[in-house]
């Protein structure tokens, strides 16, 4: 009976702690995406006020960083998205979301020179987002897609931000017939 009793306790003292994290479900499923990302910050400072926590509630934390990274994403706070990558633990897949945010400031930047490091970075992220999840094709196609692109771009490097996915196009060699497409 004692032992029900504590069970029971801890149960109720767990779902309490992890309201937040409910809280930012609800508002997530809501499409409330400014009150899910608050919730989610919530339920991150908890877990980082508690180190141990990490550990017991693992699949918790996961879904916590995930969404966390996914809704700053969504947002377009890429800088945000960098930093919390850094501390999101590997099954929140924090490389993919850091290569993405470097991607998107690589597309939104005018100059040259720093589109052309955004874009690298966003290789880096991407090369060790593979590395962790091998088996992950959508991630190997956006490594395969950036990797393109970092190359055509380092060939090209005056290419408008505009034009950028343009490079991933074959280009026809100057003289030739026109392929004609059925279908």
């Amino acid at each position: 009976m004692v032992l029900i009793l504590i069970a029971g306790i801890a149960a109720l003292a767990y779902g309490r702690w992890t309201a937040p994290a409910a809280d930012g479900d609800a508002a997530l499923a809501d499409g409330r995406f400014d009150e899910a990302l608050a919730a989610y910050k919530g339920a991150e400072g908890r877990f980082d006020r508690f180190a141990a926590a990490k550990e017991l509630f693992a699949g918790d934390y996961t879904h916590v960083m995930a969404n966390e990274l996914w809704l700053l994403h969504r947002l377009q706070r890429y800088d945000e998205v960098v930093d919390v990558a850094q501390r999101a633990p590997e099954r929140a897949q924090p490389h993919f979301w850091s290569g993405a945010a470097f991607f998107e400031k690589a597309r939104a930047e005018e100059k040259p020179e720093p589109r052309l490091g955004w874009l690298t970075r966003a290789e880096e992220e991407l090369r060790r987002a593979v590395e962790a999840e091998p088996d992950d094709w959508d991630t190997k196609y956006d490594f395969e897609l950036v990797t393109k692109l970092a190359a055509e771009l380092r060939k090209q490097p005056k290419t408008p931000p505009n034009q950028l996915m343009q490079l991933l196009r074959p280009q026809p060699k100057p003289g030739s017939k026109p392929v004609r497409r059925v279908g």
